[in-house]
Order: structure tokens, then C-alpha cells, then sequence
């Protein structure tokens, strides 16, 4: 859990340094005041561009454009962590692990982060690639080196993209740039596989309000995705001239989607209704959640407004469950009544905005 956070400089926030004590934390107030900021300097202590996607240099507070940094105390199973990342203005970002440089994929290593946010509400009506990051999202969650993997497979693809783009035939050069493809992205159809298995496993053993989602990752047409690292390399290598046609690789685990199934209607998820859809999503994060803490790696959630969509019933069950798993949740909602059944089993902050910055005070 985060025992201690602060930010300097990160959006609304001018300064903020919130003491935590694993207690779920009710974080309300205006539209626009500062609460998803919190919930987003959070997101920056894993690997990636955070619950936002924003670039580093986004992060920044306006007018000072001073940089921005973000830093916390993680207390793990094996004593306490200081991790810390930011950027200074026209730098990249930097991270810190007790003290000393490290790499993104380090930070996943010291804090597992679960998060659900507005956007992801529409994810089983749009496109592939948001379902895709989701489920990277969970797998990284479970294995941190899922990033080094990830990261590799798209430098080689970029490179394969570009001779495929200016015409080049050179099989050498296809040969190798395939043999990197086809070793990471091996490597991620498996850790992918392994998250869906943990996510069914840890539906099937829970008691609680939300459905069960049945998941499958399927390629593009519903063919049999590649999954092993010689299928593969074949795919990769028969699919030369087509994929120059098309300028673009159209093989490969970075055109797979997930598929969720309603498991008591037997329903596709796409075909559900709003609030359903965010049933099904909450299910899943919670069983991540549940799945991780099983294993003695505890997440910290990261829910904003967490409330919309689910009625009273669902948000009491919510609630209960976050408690019962016994992790440590951030969740934002527009006005205390919808926390109510929380009760004091959290933590409350209350986010306002003054003189341009962003004002939080305990409730």
C-alpha cells in the first residue's frame, strides 16, 4: 500500500502530501477541482503513460511549467519502498527506487497498480486496441516485465514497418527483425494467457454482486491467433508480400482483441447496456484485484467516478468487496451521498479549487 504520496508541481496541484493509512480513500468534490489529477500522479508510479496517457511534458502545472514530480512510500510484504518519478521541463522522465535511477518497468515491480476510469466505459463498443491495453494493463499487474517485452515487440515492428513502407526485399534483414517479433511476441501472447487464466480463476472462486465475464483473445476475422514463437516467425514470413501491399504488419499479437461473454446470459459484452457493460468492467477489475492480492501482491485501485453508472445496490456492493479484498482503493466521485455506504470504513478528502490550485483538505 502507499503509506505516503506527494506531488509537486503535477496539474491543479501546486503541492500536495497526503499521509494514507490503507483504508479506502473517498476522494469528492467539483468537476474540474483536482480529483482525477491525484488519481493520475498515482498511475505515474508504473511503467507507461499512466490512467491519461499524457505525455511527460503535459504533466507540468501551467503558467510555471516548472516540471513535475511525484513520490511515495510503498509499504510491501518485505518492508518499505521510496519510488519516485517525474520530469524537469525539456527532459524525459525520470524514475527512482530507494534513492537510485531505475528503469519504468522497475517501478511495476515495487507497486501493482489496478485502474478503472470513464474512459474505459465505452471499451466493448470501440475499437481493439483499448481492449488490447486493457488487457496488457492486467497483465503487467501480474508480471512487470510484460513492458520490457511489449516494448520490444514495437521497436522491431516499427523497423519491419518501415522496410515493408519503402519497398526494401532484403530477406536478411526481414529474417531478423521476425525473429525479434516472433521471441516477444511469444512472450506476450503467454503472459497474456496467463492473466486471462488468473482472471477466470479468481471469478470462479468469488462470492459477489457483479457477473462473471468469460474471456477470449481471438485475432482479427476470429482466425486462431499465433501464439507460439515458430507460428509466428511462419506467419510473419509468409505474410511478406501482403503485408507490403498494406504497408503494415497484419500478423502478430498487436492485432489480437479480447472478448468477454456475460457468463449468465451467454451474452457479448458489445451487446449489453451501459450500466452492464460497467458491471462486467468492475467484475474484472476486482478480480484482478482479487488475483493479485491471493498471491501476497496486494494492488492499490485506482477507480474514478467510480459511481457512475451503478446504481445504489451495486455501489454498496462495490463498497464491501474493495474492504473485504483488503486493499487499498482511491476513488473519486462529485459529492460525499456517494460514499455514504462506506461509511467509516474510509478515508475521506475533499478537493476544491482556490486562487487557481487545487485545495484538499480531510472531510
Amino acid at each position: 500500500m502507499i503509506s505516503d504520496l506527494s506531488l509537486s508541481h503535477f496539474r491543479s496541484h501546486r503541492h500536495l502530501r497526503l499521509v494514507l493509512d490503507g483504508r479506502p480513500v473517498a476522494i469528492f468534490g467539483p468537476n474540474g477541482a483536482g480529483k482525477t489529477a491525484i488519481l493520475e500522479a498515482v498511475s505515474m508510479l508504473s511503467p507507461g503513460r499512466g490512467l491519461r496517457r499524457a505525455a511527460p511534458a503535459e504533466l507540468a502545472r501551467r503558467p510555471e511549467a516548472l516540471g513535475w514530480k511525484v513520490a511515495a512510500t510503498v509499504v510491501t510484504g518485505e518492508g518499505s519502498r521510496e519510488i519516485e518519478t517525474g520530469a524537469a521541463p525539456g527532459e524525459a522522465r525520470s524514475v527512482l527506487v530507494d534513492g537510485k535511477a531505475a528503469t519504468q518497468t522497475a517501478l511495476g515491480r515495487v507497486l501493482r497498480l489496478i485502474w478503472l476510469v470513464p474512459a474505459m466505459d465505452r471499451l466493448w463498443i470501440e475499437g481493439a486496441e483499448g481492449r488490447r491495453r486493457f488487457l496488457d494493463r492486467m497483465t503487467l499487474s501480474f508480471e512487470p516485465a510484460h513492458a520490457d517485452v511489449s516494448l520490444a515487440y514495437e521497436r522491431a515492428m516499427r523497423e519491419r514497418n518501415r522496410l515493408l513502407r519503402e519497398g526494401l526485399r532484403d530477406a536478411r534483414w526481414f529474417d531478423a527483425l521476425e525473429a525479434q517479433m516472433a521471441a516477444s511476441g511469444a512472450a506476450i501472447a503467454a503472459g497474456r494467457a496467463m492473466a486471462l487464466a488468473r482472471i477466470a480463476a479468481a471469478q470462479d472462486a468469488a462470492a459477489t454482486a457483479f457477473p462473471a465475464a468469460d474471456l477470449a483473445l481471438v485475432a482479427p476475422d476470429d482466425a486462431p491467433a499465433d501464439r507460439d514463437e515458430a507460428g509466428l516467425r511462419a506467419a510473419l514470413a509468409e505474410g511478406r508480400e501482403r503485408d507490403m501491399a498494406a504497408g503494415r504488419t497484419l500478423a502478430g499479437p498487436h492485432r489480437d482483441d479480447l472478448r468477454a461473454v456475460w457468463r449468465a446470459r451467454g451474452m457479448e459484452a458489445s451487446l449489453c447496456s451501459t450500466g452492464e457493460q460497467k458491471a462486467l468492467l468492475v467484475s474484472l477489475v476486482l478480480s484482478n484485484a482479487r488475483a493479485l492480492a491471493g498471491s501476497g501482491a496486494a494492488p492499490v485501485l485506482l477507480l474514478d467516478e467510480i459511481a457512475a453508472h451503478l446504481d445504489d445496490g451495486r455501489r454498496a456492493a462495490l463498497y464491501d468487496e474493495v474492504v473485504a479484498l483488503g486493499v487499498q482503493a482511491l476513488m473519486t466521485g462529485t459529492g460525499p451521498e456517494l460514499f455514504a455506504a462506506l461509511g467509516a470504513r474510509g478515508d475521506r478528502l475533499e478537493v476544491t479549487e482556490a486562487e487557481g490550485a487545487s485545495q484538499v483538505r480531510r472531510a
